[in-house]
């Protein structure tokens, strides 16, 4: 009877766990609509034949990254509003806003995770559905906050894969120069032109894409990474400053808050660059008007002009960003949207001839032309 008990106990354990099995791999997609608009909310100068730089603000939901497909026709939407709009020629270089590429992390995941409101529930859903790349990654994990690594290692090749064919494929398609925002993968690098995911610490990195959607340089890591990111990114101090040379002029990308550094524009300035690309990102709710947050983990902080608190996040950006810049011409791009209970605002802004431009604030996906 013992036996025959354990038996039928044993089939019940194989049973369910072959259930369980099988309901990861399930995928099922729901339906999805989303708002194809963007604003034309700031148009500086005229059309000289120099190009221009051009920064989108999407409007981003979890949704959204479902799958490639759904975001493709989003940001192509964009792209698509701004040729239609004269804004896009073989010159233009197009700045995405700081983690759009991170959040590929959810790409391909259960119904539930884009539906839930809160960001642990949809951790939760991500572990849930993928245990096995969960364990591991669990045991590969690095910083003071594993959980969060692992989200992201569990998912990086397919990430970086994917981050490729997405950026690299709308740079082809609208014949553009691309900074693609900025994507966490640990140890990102390309060889033979190919982005492929390390076996190191994560860095938040942005990669810029040529008009034929092959990548530019390396990707250029983030050295003075926030304090939401510093327990699970690694400072990329020691990454060498890139200066690229694009049909509109020799470029650089200094991601999120590295910006704010003076030392870094003397790096890129003794290499003549000649254009900016800033992609950023603040969270919260109305975070443009909430007082200034600062970096108060990253030493080379203490030696800002501006304290914490002091001043709003849009007034610490615009005076921190024009002050370090020593006259160059740049462009900095905030992703906007809803991811679970994270707001995600910022306004967009452009440094240009001792000018600091901004558009009046607004709500929804946004564009930001600048004509050289």
């Amino acid at each position: 009877m013992r036996k025959l008990l354990c038996g039928a106990l044993a089939l019940l354990l194989l049973v369910a766990l072959g259930g369980y099995g099988l309901w990861t791999l399930q995928r099922p997609e729901g339906h999805y609509l989303s708002d194809l608009r963007v604003e034309l909310a700031l148009n500086h100068g005229e059309p000289g034949g120099r190009g221009n730089l051009l920064g989108v603000e999407p409007l981003l939901f979890p949704g959204d990254y479902q799958n490639l497909a759904r975001l493709e026709r989003k940001l192509a939407a964009y792209l698509q509003q701004a040729r239609d709009q004269g804004l896009i020629d073989a010159r233009t270089v197009v700045v995405l806003p700081e983690h759009v590429g991170t959040w590929l992390w959810a790409r391909g995941e259960k119904n539930a995770l884009y539906q839930v409101t809160h960001r642990r529930e949809a951790w939760q859903w991500l572990e849930l559905s993928n245990p096995l790349h969960y364990g591991v990654a669990m045991l590969r994990a690095t910083g003071d906050d594993r959980r969060a690594d692992a989200h992201l290692r569990m998912k990086a090749e397919q990430m970086a894969a994917d981050y490729q064919q997405l950026f690299g494929g709308l740079a082809k398609r609208f014949q553009i120069t691309l900074v693609a925002g900025s994507i966490i993968l640990p140890a990102p690098f390309i060889t033979e032109g190919v982005l492929h995911a390390g076996s190191g610490p994560l860095f938040n990195a942005s990669v810029v894409f040529a008009a034929d959607g092959s990548p530019l340089g390396q990707p250029q890591r983030q050295r003075y990474p926030d304090s939401e990111l510093r327990r699970f990114v690694e400072p990329g101090a020691g990454a060498p400053a890139q200066v690229l040379d694009t049909p509109a002029g020799r470029l650089a990308v200094l991601v999120g808050s590295d910006s704010w550094y003076p030392q870094n524009y003397q790096r890129l300035h003794a290499q003549s660059v000649e254009l900016i690309a800033n992609p950023a990102f603040v969270t919260g709710r109305d975070p443009w008007q909430a007082p200034w947050r600062g970096n108060r983990h990253q030493p080379a902080a203490q030696a800002l002009p501006l304290k914490r608190g002091e001043v709003s996040e849009r007034d610490a950006w615009q005076r921190l960003t024009q002050a370090a810049g020593g006259g160059a011409t740049s462009i900095s791009v905030f992703a906007r949207g809803q991811f679970w209970e994270q707001t995600v605002g910022g306004q967009g802004f452009v440094n240009h001839a001792g000018q600091s431009l901004a558009a009046p604030p607004s709500q929804g996906a946004r564009m930001l032309n600048l004509w050289l």
